[in-house]
């Protein structure tokens, strides 16, 4: 098992940031590695860390602005080779066909519940 994982934590609102870091912790299942959270802000952000760290899987923000993390999910699953398991947070439960378009891999919603948030991301790291 590796020491650590990367994964990549996108969303425009430092708040939503550290939700997700709160809820994350350091280690989201005992049966997964310790995870390093690699912040981005920015689109721009995102895929220049997706070219140059070896992300385990990303977290979006669907709420995002100006690109939403459904927008980004879909984006990176078509452009980015070998792309990791992408979990998307949304703002709606309506919003979850939304998400099944954008090709995520899993769906929390927003604000992150800390027992789903985990659990969601600890599975698609076994992946």
């Amino acid at each position: 098992m590796a020491s650590t994982v990367s994964v990549l934590l996108y969303s425009s609102n430092a708040d939503v940031r550290a939700r997700v870091r709160t809820a994350v912790g350091r280690r989201p299942a005992p049966d997964v590695p310790p995870v390093v959270l690699v912040e981005c802000a920015t689109l721009p952000a995102v895929l220049r860390t997706l070219e140059t760290v070896r992300i385990g899987a990303c977290v979006l923000d669907g709420e995002a602005v100006p690109a939403g993390g459904m927008g980004v999910c879909r984006q990176i699953k078509d452009e980015v080779f070998a792309c990791p398991p992408v979990l998307v947070l949304i703002g709606r439960p309506q919003d979850a066909w939304l998400a099944r378009w954008s090709r995520a891999d899993a769906v929390v919603a927003l604000p992150p519940d800390p027992v789903e948030t985990a659990a969601s991301l600890a599975t698609l790291l076994r992946l």
